[in-house]
């Protein structure tokens, strides 16, 4: 093939395209000006010729700004790239086929850049001497092959689904979806859903009402997601004749490449969403149910406003095979979340609603549940009178998490009170209850897994208010803080133990003094450990916390402002800490 020589331009090369538009017939002339493919023209001098309507709506810049104009001048993104690759294709007559690029948002609609991919052919006459290049131009978004549309999935199986809580993985599919695949996303979830409860079967299949729906994922190309009438966690309007209740009725995706907004369409009835389609420029709709194990959750709507391109069969292959896998992701959430809900029912059920201290201390708790993203876990605490005017006081950590774990506690809790009614000292109290767990796990088969009660860990404490003195013993326990009203807090030197069903080592009472106004705090490990700093630091924090704060006259005050002092706001364990003071 002759080479090229850029000076010398063919006259009529712009004329020739223009002919052959032309000449050409429907099928070629559609190709030309009216497929989503963009195509534009250089000459040999790399001066735009032709240029279709597509390639401006992929980079913004107007065909009277692009004509007779370089690639440097004429294009956007990486404009200097694209110019080399040209001129190597004139000279050589090879093409340049994929070179992928991104321009940059091409407006207020468009948050993120467009990625774009460019191939390049040279155009020769009948004698074979170049006429110029030609530029063919595909939004990625819309034009992906078998591969790229498992690698996104791929990506999507990383980033949707992280945890364990039914809004953020909601939150996840409509953040990856945009600009992905749509510029604005909403998810909305059945109250039931939300709340850990059954999703239906199909819409209408119960009683026929429409059950509450909440907005929980948004996401947009602008800022704010103003094209939402509701933010997450409100309640979503589902109009009758609207295709959101066709795709809820009949459990099938619906595509509309071109939104109908014509008078007479569902909007007629939804003046408000209507508003926003017309305002955002919203034009091709596509709504996926959120389905799972045969039942419906919700329904994810994709909207295009800034993307020129409508939804195609394609896209929703895709956007199906995204909420697939976002369904299995929220049912999992749901299911975790009726779960816990149903452990911290019990677990509330079974602590006590009040302590009191009778007429010799002054006692208060705080308990604190792990982050919604970790299971309930096992901790407990008691305060009981004893005969003689003696008053105990427990605080344990059951091993594990969730109703299991609840509910093992309950059994232990009770198995305390039994056995403190036989009025052993703390020891021998712990090392009957050492037994106690080793039988109440054997009865009930845990497997390795759910081990029961075995590894429960537990602090009992008796207060003698004629001695002023505090028995405790420890099982595995974390020791407790004792402040005493000269100003001096210290965590007193205590056997050990070991955690319950073990049996392992006997367990031993040590009495501390405990004058009027002394304070002595028990506590759960969640209170002092954390993964990202060694347990000394934890309780020194606790220590420094109740020295500030332990002439509070309000014991729940206190409680407060030292489980304030935890490094985090959403704690992997339960926190439980139980104060008294004596009067």
């Amino acid at each position: 093939m002759a080479a090229a020589d850029p000076a010398a331009e063919p006259p009529g090369v712009a004329d020739a395209i223009r002919t052959a538009g032309e000449r050409a017939g429907p099928a070629l002339r559609a190709l030309l000006t009216s497929s989503g493919l963009g195509l534009a023209v250089w000459d040999t001098a790399l001066r735009c010729v032709w240029a279709n309507d597509v390639v401006a709506r992929f980079d913004g810049i107007p065909r009277e700004r692009r004509l007779g104009r370089p690639p440097r001048e004429a294009l956007a993104g990486d404009a200097a790239g694209l110019e080399a690759i040209m001129r190597e294709v004139l000279t050589t007559g090879h093409c340049a086929v994929g070179r992928e690029y991104r321009v940059p948002p091409g407006g207020p609609r468009e948050g993120a850049p467009r990625v774009l991919t460019a191939s390049f052919l040279r155009l020769d006459d009948t004698d074979g001497l170049p006429l110029g290049v030609c530029m063919l131009v595909l939004d990625i978004r819309n034009g992906r092959g078998v591969g790229d549309r498992l690698a996104v999935i791929s990506e999507a199986g990383a980033r949707i689904g992280t945890t364990l809580d039914v809004f953020r993985t909601a939150q996840e599919l409509a953040d990856f979806s945009v600009p992905l695949l749509a510029d604005y996303v909403t998810v909305d979830l059945t109250e039931a859903v939300r709340l850990g409860g059954e999703p239906l079967e199909l819409l209408g299949s119960a009683d026929g009402r429409v059950p509450t729906f909440r907005r929980a994922g948004v996401a947009s190309v602008l800022d704010g997601t103003p094209e939402s009438l509701w933010a997450t966690g409100e309640a979503v309007y589902v109009p009758e004749a609207s295709p959101f209740m066709q795709v809820l009725r009949s459990g099938r995706p619906l595509l509309q490449p071109r939104l109908d907004t014509s008078p007479g369409s569902w909007l007629d009835s939804d003046p408000a969403r209507a508003e926003k389609i017309d305002q955002y420029g919203m034009h091709s709709l596509l709504i996926v149910p959120v389905r799972a194990r045969g039942l419906l959750m919700g329904v994810a709507v994709f909207v295009r406003a800034g993307n020129p391109a409508p939804f195609d069969q394609g896209d929703r292959l895709l956007a199906e095979e995204l909420v697939s896998r976002a369904a299995l992701s929220l049912d999992n959430a749901r299911r975790y979340t009726r779960e816990r809900t149903a452990a911290l029912t019990l677990q509330r059920s079974l602590l006590p609603r009040r302590v009191h201290g009778g007429d010799t201390l002054q006692v208060a708790a705080h308990y604190l549940p792990a982050d919604a993203e970790y299971s309930a876990g096992g901790d407990w605490f008691d305060v009981f009178g004893l005969p003689g005017g003696r008053t105990a006081l427990v605080v344990g950590d059951v091993v594990g998490h969730g109703i299991a774990a609840a509910a093992a506690m309950g059994r232990l809790r009770t198995a305390i009170r039994t056995l403190a009614d036989l009025d052993f000292s703390p020891a021998d109290l712990l090392a009957r209850l050492d037994r106690t767990s080793v039988h109440l796990s054997a009865d009930n088969d845990e497997s390795e897994t759910e081990r029961g009660t075995i590894g429960t860990t537990c602090v009992y404490a008796v207060y003698d208010p004629t001695a002023r003195t505090c028995a405790v013993a420890l099982a595995g326990h974390p020791p407790p803080v004792v402040a005493h009203p000269d100003g001096h807090v210290a965590f007193p030197e205590l056997p050990p133990g070991t955690p319950l069903g073990y049996g392992m080592l006997p367990y031993e009472s040590t009495v501390l003094d405990l004058p009027a106004g002394g304070l002595i705090a028990l506590y759960s490990d969640g209170l002092v450990e954390d993964r990202r700093q060694d347990i000394d630091v934890g309780m020194e924090r606790v220590r420094e916390a109740l020295a500030r704060g332990r002439t509070t006259p309000s014991l729940d005050d206190l409680c407060t402002e030292v489980v304030q002092t935890l490094p985090t706001r959403t704690p992997r364990d339960d926190v439980t800490l139980l104060l008294a003071r004596t009067h």
